[in-house]
């Protein structure tokens, strides 16, 4: 697939006290616009009130905001999918992956998500709005962390967010890779972000000191975590 897609394995407005983040800045510099238009996806979380009203806080000095709300969510109600189309990113909220692709499908979304990035939309999100657009992901969709298999795949290979911050994310994550259950990706840690590129990998960033992000591969009968630079923004060091 072609476009700009930028995952967050946490972080951004959604883990912000104050709505501010460096990675959600960074995302609005990808689109080139000094007000780009925003819209927000919370499908994951149900369309969640709370988690669009937060959004749109947090973005409304900086972008025109709107929400897809394909709950039908009052104020915004339900509108026309192809709405995506009209935005310069994308964003993704974080919930349920399992749901969230299910409903999306019903929707028509991914050929419409698939349109939008190639004709320059940045596709973004967190934890299950990193998870969708891979092949696969580890997922807590089903209550215990398990691997999801029916991903997008806009992104080859599989994703597991939260990789520090959660217990048990690193351990069952390996452990799937080194059974092939899950196939090799990217394991990214709250507060960090890896940026692609028609489906290639550009850098990974942070809005905080310390976060890792690690490639994850089969190697004979186990896991190898090999890290991966990331750069500190707001700093000229990585």
């Amino acid at each position: 697939m072609r476009g700009t897609i930028v995952v967050l394995g946490g972080g951004g407005f959604s883990m912000s006290d104050d709505g501010f983040s460096l990675i959600d800045d960074h995302i609005l510099d990808l689109t080139g616009k000094t007000r780009p238009r925003v819209c927000f996806v919370p499908t994951a979380s149900g369309d969640a009130d709370g988690y669009s009203k937060r959004f749109e806080d947090a973005f409304a000095d900086r972008a025109e905001t709107s929400v897809l709300s394909l709950f039908c969510h009052d104020p915004w109600g339900y509108t026309d999918p192809r709405m995506i189309l009209e935005q310069d990113v994308i964003y993704v909220g974080g919930g349920s992956t399992a749901n969230l692709l299910a409903i999306w499908r019903l929707h028509g979304l991914p050929d419409l998500l698939s349109e939008a990035a190639e004709n320059g939309t940045v596709l973004a999100g967190i934890s299950a709005g990193m998870n969708c657009w891979f092949e696969s992901s580890s997922t807590d969709s089903y209550g215990p962390l398990a691997p999801l298999l029916d991903g997008l795949g806009f992104v080859g290979g599989s994703a597991c967010p939260h990789y520090l911050g959660e217990p048990g994310r690193r351990e069952k994550y390996q452990r799937w890779v080194a059974s092939s259950e899950l196939p090799d990706g990217y394991a990214i840690d709250d507060y960090a972000s890896v940026v692609f590129r028609d489906g290639a990998f550009v850098e990974a960033i942070s809005e905080k000191p310390d976060r890792s992000v690690f490639r994850v591969r089969r190697d004979g009968d186990g896991a190898c975590e090999d890290p991966v630079a990331v750069r500190l923004l707001g700093s000229t060091t990585s």
